[in-house]
């Protein structure tokens, strides 16, 4: 149970990104795209692994995080990494996931759908 009030947290962190320490730039970007409150928290959820940890993202979560768009994206994961509970973490590590996670949705979202 500990870990899942920690993973909580965690999330919590990733939709707020530690406001205080955001570079304006990202933070005015996520800001005026309302992209905070755009995206489930499910798949706030899987994204976050995906990208922070090891897990996979669905093909719905790959539709919401692709409909917003790569700008709101990548100033998420930056905010997140300019975090300082993030500090142990390798931003080009972080940085390559984060690429591989929307690279991943695009070719999902992109690919046909298997017929019934």
């Amino acid at each position: 149970m500990a870990s899942l009030n920690v993973y909580s947290a965690l999330v919590v962190l990733f939709l707020t990104g530690g406001a205080a320490m955001a570079t304006k730039e990202n933070d005015q970007i996520i800001k005026e795209n309302h992209c905070e409150t755009q995206m489930g928290l499910p798949c706030v959820l899987e994204a976050f692994t995906s990208i922070f940890k090891i897990g996979s993202i669905s093909n719905k979560c790959c539709g919401e995080l692709v409909g917003l768009g790569k700008v709101f994206h990548s100033a998420l994961v930056k905010r997140t990494l300019e975090n300082p509970l993030f500090k142990d973490l390798t931003p080009a590590t972080i940085i390559a996931k984060s690429i591989q996670t929307w690279n991943n949705c695009l070719a999902l979202i992109d690919s046909p759908s298997p017929s019934a």
